[in-house]
């Protein structure tokens, strides 16, 4: 069963994942999700190192706890249906490594004092994936993890160049494709997704303006109307089409129950859509 949690909420969606953790792996590492929590936690409120705590309001601590959750719940119905390659619990745990640290790239420095971490909306990726690697090869990670999960954080942005990535083994694609599956659905089927796109549309101009010229091109919505006027399109003419045939249908594994079941990610967010559409019908 697919279960509703509370995103809002850091520790409900922990417990949600260390439960799904263990029901996977009885013989996983029982102190796994607590420390990565904790590391991710650490890193988004200002307790590590020398960076700021988060203030992209869009690409908040919770943005990637919706991502964190979905993500978790793909993989447990993966295994349950007992796809191929089969997860092994290294593979999964470098996986919630990869999603917790997916959009620490929108982190500031603390000398950095102008504007918001929004601001590296176009180069967030890269930022994120130098910054995994600088925090978790302090911990102990090798080469090898680190290059995994460098690879699962690159399946994630609009740009996302799949092609290009090198993955190394099947179920390393396969554990990035679904992460860039959850990074999707996670925020598009949120309660308030609706209501925060013209907090989106505040990152894309900034990150408009402090880019200059190319990101300027790049960012193509004039206000936040025109962002939530085009959002049905972007759900049916990008989203379906990337988690369908690109990420290679990996969201059906959030069926409830699978193969048939409804998918209540896909659910909530055709909600979000209907509810746009019936915003903006006539205009």
């Amino acid at each position: 069963m697919v279960r509703q949690v509370d995103t809002r909420a850091p520790g409900a969606v922990e417990e949600e994942v260390r439960r799904i953790y263990r029901d996977l792996f009885p013989e996983g590492d029982p102190a796994f999700v607590s420390r990565a929590f904790e590391w991710a936690g650490q890193c988004f409120s200002g307790r590590y190192a020398d960076y700021q705590a988060i203030d992209a309001r869009y690409h908040d601590f919770e943005h990637t706890l919706q991502g964190t959750l979905c993500l978790a719940q793909l993989l447990w119905g993966r295994h349950r249906a007992q796809a191929k390659p089969a997860l092994t619990v290294r593979m999964f745990e470098l996986g919630l490594l990869a999603i917790l640290f997916h959009d620490t790239g929108y982190l500031k420095e603390r000398d950095d004092t102008e504007g918001t971490g929004a601001k590296y909306t176009l180069v967030h990726v890269d930022r994120s994936a130098l910054f995994a690697q600088e925090f978790l090869a302090a911990r102990g990670y090798g080469p090898g993890d680190i290059t995994a999960i460098q690879n699962m954080i690159h399946c994630t942005g609009v740009n996302a160049d799949l092609p290009s990535i090198v993955f190394r083994t099947e179920l390393e694609q396969t554990i990035g494709f679904a992460l860039g599956t959850a990074d999707l659905l996670g925020q598009m089927a949120a309660r308030d997704y609706v209501d925060k796109l013209p907090i989106l549309f505040a990152e894309f101009a900034e990150a408009a303006r402090a880019g200059g010229e190319p990101a300027a091109r790049f960012v193509t919505y004039t206000s936040a109307e025109v962002l939530m006027k085009r959002t049905p399109g972007f759900w049916e003419g990008y989203v379906r089409p990337r988690i369908a045939y690109d990420f290679l249908g990996l969201y059906k594994y959030l069926n409830d129950p699978y193969p048939d079941g409804p998918n209540p990610y896909i659910g909530r967010i055709e909600e979000n859509i209907a509810r746009l559409r019936r915003q903006f019908a006539g205009s």
